[in-house]
């Protein structure tokens, strides 16, 4: 199994995940043409994509899934009220929608999926769980770090987290108040510290490699997201890194811890 992430962050997120012959896109929040860059530059095309995965309906995760849908019309796989918003804003993903359970496994190609919900400003949000060869969850867009978060990461050898602000930047920068309070809720975004603190855990539950993500351009510095984090992750041996803004970076997951 690897994962490809195309990009991560307020400006789109959108990445690739393989195991074998699948081929799975989580949310697709840049244009058409960045993503058939990425994928030609992974060797691939839409062709080759079994489905999207999508975590919510926020335009930094959909605003490129209206035109990849006319170049191909994707399965697409969303929990109800996601499933329903996004038909809502496009009728074409209609055809393409599958809506799945929450909390339980389904199958797309040769890996099984679960998705779980993540505190967020929108009726129904989730991250993923995705199992085969390695495992792999993302968790982003979330206010706090819930038991089920927390249950949907654990024991996975990769993880994709949220670190989106450092929270001096945020207090003392130039932000309207109503976008602070928003950030800052339970249901808004996840500081650096919080992330630290939930990357600790999880590498304490078996997981390998850390990469903190959705950070924000304007109260953020990767530098010092990472610096938080490693410092509570100092002597575990866990790697961690950050994922890019855009651009291309690729991870293998390798199962080295157990599956729950």
């Amino acid at each position: 199994m690897k994962i490809v992430i195309f990009a991560s962050g307020s400006g789109g997120n959108c990445m690739l995940l393989s195991d074998g012959d699948t081929h799975l896109l989580i949310d697709a929040g840049i244009s058409l043409r960045r993503i058939e860059s990425a994928l030609a530059h992974a060797g691939l095309t839409v062709y080759d994509i079994a489905g999207v995965l999508i975590t919510h309906e926020h335009a930094d995760h959909i605003s490129g899934l209206g035109m990849l849908l006319k170049r191909r019309p994707l399965p697409l796989y969303a929990p109800h009220t996601v499933a329903a918003r996004l038909c809502g804003k496009l009728p074409a993903a209609e055809e393409c929608m599958r809506v799945i359970p929450v909390g339980e496994r389904f199958a797309v190609g040769g890996v099984q999926v679960r998705a779980f919900h993540t505190p967020h400003d929108t009726d129904e949000s989730v991250g993923y769980r995705v199992e085969g060869t390695g495992c792999f969850a993302l968790a982003t867009d979330m206010g706090h770090v819930t038991d089920e978060v927390a249950d949907g990461l654990r024991g996975a050898d990769t993880v994709l987290i949220e670190s989106n602000h450092d929270l001096s930047m945020l207090v003392d920068g130039g932000y309207p108040i109503y976008l602070k309070r928003r950030i800052l809720s339970a249901r808004g975004h996840l500081s650096n510290a919080d992330c630290a603190n939930l990357a600790a855990q999880l590498v304490r539950a078996g997981t390998k490699t850390v990469i903190l993500g959705h950070l924000s351009r304007e109260n953020n510095r990767p530098e010092l997201a990472l610096a938080e984090t490693a410092r509570l992750l100092e002597g575990t041996g866990a790697e961690l890194c950050c994922a890019p803004v855009s651009g291309f970076f690729e991870r293998e997951v390798k199962r080295t811890s157990c599956c729950i």
